[in-house]
């Protein structure tokens, strides 16, 4: 027995060592074969939820889960992690009442606080949210993540962009079903109406900026010599190396990229990401600057009112009004090609207008 318990500890340690490092795959695996040397362990079990959170395996996550606290009901970390589970899973009620467990244990737990506020904004009752991101940052808490979600419910500034874990962690979780979900339920036609818009050109090189499954470069299969995607979650970015399309995908931020590479594009291409980045004067320099002479550089944003010029939404969405758009193309040396307003998608039924937009370098 006492071997058996050891070779368990060995591998719920090398679990560990393998979260810590961002390698999930592994540390699921040592998770698992520490329970079958000694299965309910309450402190593995938990474990194996939170990585499998991590792995986008909300459904696994919340059964795991919800056996680590059957058998250790007081251990708050186990609440916290099975509502995230639960809160993925769309079961916002039952989420809502996790974090309320766990922060019954422990009003300490930043992150219990943090998902607490974000579940109330989910549920539209973003005057009991706002407290609970403020009692997230008091807590130490991080300050950029809470500082955007709490923007978001009329609690302060919005920042110039949002943070990038909140996107990379969104579109960890999304990827999965995300093909699927975008085309069928909220009939996103984003990259079809971009790719409509270069009427029959063929590029040599092709820049696929938040390129997240590769749905852009389906679009453009056949009419592109190299394809190289970039995007900022990690499962995205693993989803879209199976596609056939793309030379190679980079898994960065997309500003990082174009400021760091030294490759030349004829086309750089941003189908519905601009809605995280919120200021977009440091983007459209760099877009500028890895675009060849005759190049195209296409993108849509969420359509603001001109008035606005950029506004965070309550959807934690940034919108750009069009005259915005306009004045950072000639600020940066780019002519309008032509713009065009269209259903991006559809949220909660509502149809989103955004703006399409293709420029080209100013001509001297």
């Amino acid at each position: 027995m006492d071997t058996t318990f050891e070779q368990a500890k060995q591998f719920f340690l090398q679990g560990l060592r393998h979260y810590e490092a961002g390698r999930f795959a592994q540390a699921q695996a040592q998770f698992e074969a520490s329970l079958a040397l000694v299965p309910q362990r309450a402190s593995t079990l938990t474990n194996l939820g939170a990585t499998q959170i991590k792995l986008g395996k909300f459904a696994d996550a919340a059964a795991v889960l919800d056996e680590a606290v059957r058998i250790d009901a007081g251990d708050a970390q186990a609440w916290g992690h099975l509502g995230t589970a639960l809160a993925e899973l769309g079961q916002h009620a039952r989420a809502l009442a996790c974090c309320d467990e766990a922060l019954h244990r422990n009003d300490k737990l930043a992150p219990a606080w943090t998902l607490k506020g974000t579940l109330l904004r989910d549920l539209q009752r973003d005057a009991e949210a706002v407290p609970c991101f403020r009692k997230a940052i008091d807590l130490g808490g991080d300050p950029q993540l809470n500082g955007f979600l709490l923007a978001g419910v009329g609690g302060g500034e919005a920042p110039r962009s949002a943070p990038r874990p909140y996107v990379q962690a969104l579109f960890d979780g999304y990827a999965p079903g995300f093909d699927q979900h975008a085309v069928q339920v909220l009939q996103y036609r984003a990259p079809e109406i971009l790719a409509q818009g270069l009427a029959a050109r063929r590029f040599d090189a092709v820049l696929d900026l938040g390129c997240g499954t590769g749905l852009m470069a389906e679009q453009l299969k056949g009419r592109a010599t190299r394809i190289v995607g970039v995007d900022l979650s990690h499962n995205m970015v693993e989803q879209a190396r199976r596609r056939s399309a793309y030379a190679e995908v980079v898994q960065a931020d997309g500003l990082d990229y174009l400021t760091s590479t030294t490759e030349r594009f004829d086309l750089v291409v941003a189908a519905d990401v601009f809605i995280y980045v919120g200021e977009l004067d440091a983007t459209f320099a760099a877009v500028r600057n890895v675009l060849g002479p005759d190049g195209v550089f296409a993108f849509t944003v969420e359509l603001a009112e001109e008035s606005d010029r950029v506004v965070l939404r309550p959807s934690l969405r940034f919108a750009h009004s069009r005259r915005y758009i306009l004045s950072l193309a000639a600020e940066h040396g780019f002519e309008v090609m032509h713009t065009a307003r269209h259903t991006i998608r559809h949220d909660q039924g509502k149809a989103i207008t955004g703006l399409f937009a293709w420029l080209v370098p100013s001509r001297p």
